[in-house]
């Protein structure tokens, strides 16, 4: 087998583990099984630890690309007319995503912080798009004056996380993120709030 066709397979069996792992993890959450991903991908142990040493290389991955879609979906959604409703639908994909996987929120709340993480630049240039996405909304005067985009991060991922902790509160999730939503529009600013940020 020559060298090309060798990088040929091994690229195949990279996609081939994020494809599985994909789903596997939307399954099981963040701590799926990883036996279980190399069998149903029909790779040994050893070729899927050669592509990701770790359960955090995998998972680094995984969520690496969906960092990146949400933040091109954030600009691709800046040119909307509406700017109150481009916000919430970048939100409501957000969360929709958060909601994928057990334990993601978490874990995108510990990248933030951990400018070390190799996932720290995707999840901020995420975050930063989507503070544009408030900015514009607040220039517009639709949202309150006084918060930022990472209290918006913040609470909507507070929304994935509870929906994480059963089904009674899962299927409350639509009417909570309904209510951070509420609080967040310019009505919704208390007159302390408002001297604050004039």
């Amino acid at each position: 087998m020559t060298g090309r066709q060798q990088r040929a397979d091994a690229q195949r069996n990279y996609e081939r583990i994020l494809e599985v792992a994909r789903t596997v993890v939307e399954e099981q959450g963040t701590q799926a099984s990883l036996r279980d991903i190399a069998r149903r991908a029909e790779v040994g142990m050893g070729t899927l630890y050669r592509h990701f040493p770790t359960r955090e290389a995998l998972l680094e991955a995984l969520l690496r690309q969906r960092f990146d879609r949400l933040a091109a979906r954030a600009g691709e959604l800046e040119g909307a007319g509406d700017s109150h409703e481009a916000l919430r639908q970048w939100l409501r994909e957000f969360l929709g995503g958060a909601s994928t996987y057990r334990g993601l929120t978490a874990s995108m709340m510990t990248t933030i912080s951990d400018e070390g993480s190799p996932l720290h630049a995707s999840c901020s240039a995420m975050r930063e798009a989507a503070g544009r996405l408030v900015e514009r909304a607040q220039d517009d005067g639709r949202i309150r004056p006084d918060v930022d985009g990472m209290d918006v991060f913040a609470l909507v991922s507070a929304v994935g996380w509870i929906a994480e902790q059963g089904p009674v509160v899962a299927e409350r999730s639509e009417h909570l993120f309904s209510l951070v939503l509420d609080g967040l529009a310019a009505g919704a600013v208390s007159g302390r709030a408002r001297r604050s940020a004039d």
